[in-house]
């Protein structure tokens, strides 16, 4: 089906055919005046199979996390990643980067403009001409303070429409979300005090879809983002956008749409920009966004990744983590996972029900706790609470900052890093992650925020003196990371689509094997990880698993050589090592 025709069966399914049949000639015009002013984004895009590569590696930042006096931190951070991760790091996920009003960003006050206290358009432009950029659509909400909702208030048309207004007698208590605050927000108006909904805080007003006005204007701010430079467009907290009272306004059948509509939207005017949805929720519910591999989002954040990873390195048994990882697929080869284990929210605990136990989960909070992190909450329909994410940075999750030991200490969070890096997929690389920060508790005390402990902000010169230091921590951890990455985005067996052999070998290592695509000719990487402070073995036949009789393998991480031994591969894997295994062919790789 064209991308027109499911846009009209989209607007149908959400507005009725003859409401639709409206919306539609306005979205056309819409349309086609985008077509006008950018034919090149529909020209000479490149296949599916090619518009993500084993080249591609996302990281994870805020346009002002390296800030240094005189300068608008954009040019800052353009500088910075232009010295330091130019030719390893191929696309940057900016964070919300708008005027806002909470949250670190994600309450927009103005969805068409820079923040100026961190720069302008145009800087914005000129990092997307070295970096694939992707940008936060924050379309769940925007700020009371944003100029819509402030017509809202006046009661000034269109806006009268654009919001939830509730009775707050109404019938609400299946409704399900990632907070303990209020739902509703009781708001002074021209026409007197009126409850809006708030999914995520009383700052944050939910949008009201019911209106396709909402619908189209939103649709023109990501036609912006992409106008913008914008490659990749990540959906935040996408699976509570269509509220209907009585239900559990998440994963609504017209959500879905909604995603599906935007896909369509794109197919039809940039065919080359990719959906991104954010859903902290269960895994199969999470992967329930890549629809039927072709009208949905292209890729989903891999969520039940972190809290499995943390378990398998607290627990130094990777039978959870390889289990759930041998079920991965996805439903085409257009669609991809988004593979992180740490961003600028924390660890969210949700994608582990029904992979880990109760108790299992209970024991990361514990840990959290006893690392210096701290737990935030989400409330139940049935008035209770139950903990939604762990706050704390990735290296003291797996790190006990109260017993230093900085070389297993090192070993162990780059093992961590190695998993996401080869699991199939995209990688999407925090920044603190890559530079192996630590709980930021002052952070915490300044904003009052949990989440806080994991967004601290740089400055420029001390960032960079602790990186040229060959003591640092940063400096160790930073220089692994360029070394895997520069690696790994030269094997084609890492292509995120290609090929992934989960092996169940020993509960002390997590190993899998990659295959590159037909036609390649490219080699099979084979990966092992020691999840555990103590050598492990690892005993294969290559044969056995498809893999060329090569009579020697090389170590593309360290370095090193195995010869197999009477056609068995034979491993003795340091504490925490890992290893990507390529089949010798004779001379230096």
């Amino acid at each position: 089906m064209r991308p027109e025709d499911r846009l009209r069966d989209h607007l149908a399914f959400l507005y009725g055919p003859e409401r639709g049949r409206d919306v539609w000639q306005e979205l056309l015009t819409v349309l086609e005046a985008f077509r006008r002013r950018n034919p090149h984004l529909s020209e000479n895009v490149p296949p599916p199979a090619e518009r993500l590569t084993e080249r591609d590696a996302f990281l994870i930042t805020y346009a002002d996390q390296i800030r240094e006096p005189g300068r608008r931190p954009f040019s800052t951070l353009a500088e910075f990643l232009a010295t330091r991760l130019a030719g390893v790091v191929r696309g940057v996920h900016l964070l919300p980067f708008f005027p806002y009003s909470s949250d670190d960003g994600f309450s927009v006050i103005d969805y068409y403009r820079v923040d100026p206290t961190v720069g302008t358009w145009e800087d914005v432009e000129a990092l997307g001409r070295h970096f694939r950029l992707m940008f936060d659509a924050v379309i769940n909400h925007i700020s009371r303070q944003s100029a819509w909702f402030q017509a809202f208030l006046r009661g000034e048309p269109p806006y009268t429409d654009y919001f939830i207004v509730m009775d707050p007698s109404a019938e609400l208590s299946q409704v399900v979300r990632p907070r303990t605050s209020p739902l509703l927000t009781p708001v002074k108006t021209a026409k007197g005090v009126k409850h809006v909904w708030t999914t995520f805080s009383s700052d944050q007003i939910d949008l009201n879809y019911h209106n396709p006005a909402v619908l189209l204007d939103i649709a023109k701010v990501l036609l912006f983002y992409v106008e913008r430079g914008a490659e990749v467009i990540r959906l935040d907290a996408i699976a509570y956008l269509w509220k209907e009272p009585g239900t559990s306004c998440i994963h609504l059948p017209q959500t879905h749409r909604v995603v599906k509509f935007f896909r369509a939207m794109l197919d039809a005017v940039a065919p080359g920009v990719l959906l991104i949805t954010e859903t902290n929720v269960p895994h199969e519910e999470n992967i329930s966004y890549f629809g039927d591999g072709t009208d949905e989002a292209q890729m989903v954040y891999n969520f039940a990744l972190p809290p499995l990873v943390v378990h398998t390195f607290a627990t130094g048994d990777a039978r959870r983590l390889t289990d759930w990882a041998r079920t991965l697929c996805t439903p085409s080869e257009t669609t991809a996972f988004f593979n992180f284990i740490a961003s600028h929210d924390g660890i969210g605990v949700m994608p582990a029900h029904g992979l880990l136990t109760p108790d299992e989960i209970e024991a990361l909070v514990e840990r959290t706790l006893a690392h210096g992190g701290q737990v935030s909450y989400k409330a139940n329909p049935d008035g209770s609470r139950s903990v939604y994410e762990l706050n704390i940075t990735l290296y003291d999750a797996l790190n006990n900052p109260a017993a230093p030991d900085p070389e297993l200490d090192v070993a162990r969070f780059m093992a961590s890093q190695v998993i996401m890096l080869s699991l199939a997929g995209v990688p999407g690389i925090y920044v603190h992650s890559l530079l192996g920060s630590r709980n930021c508790y002052r952070c915490v005390e300044k904003t009052g925020h949990p989440r806080s402990i994991n967004r601290e902000k740089f400055d420029r010169a001390t960032l960079e003196a602790e990186l040229d230091d060959t003591s640092s921590l940063r400096h160790r951890v930073f220089g692994a990371y360029r070394h895997l990455l520069d690696v790994r985005q030269r094997l084609p067996a890492f292509h995120p689509n290609a090929g992934q052999h989960v092996l169940d070998v020993n509960p002390a290592l997590f190993a899998l094997v990659r295959r590159p695509g037909a036609p390649s000719q490219a080699d099979p990487v084979l990966c092992v990880i020691n999840v555990t402070p103590e050598p492990q073995p690892f005993v294969q036949c290559p044969e056995a698993l498809h893999l060329p009789p090569a009579g020697e393998w090389h170590d593309l991480i360290g370095g090193g050589r195995v010869v197999l031994r009477e056609g068995v591969l034979r491993l003795d894997v340091a504490p925490y090592q890992a290893l990507w295994l390529v089949p010798s062919r004779g001379g230096d790789r």
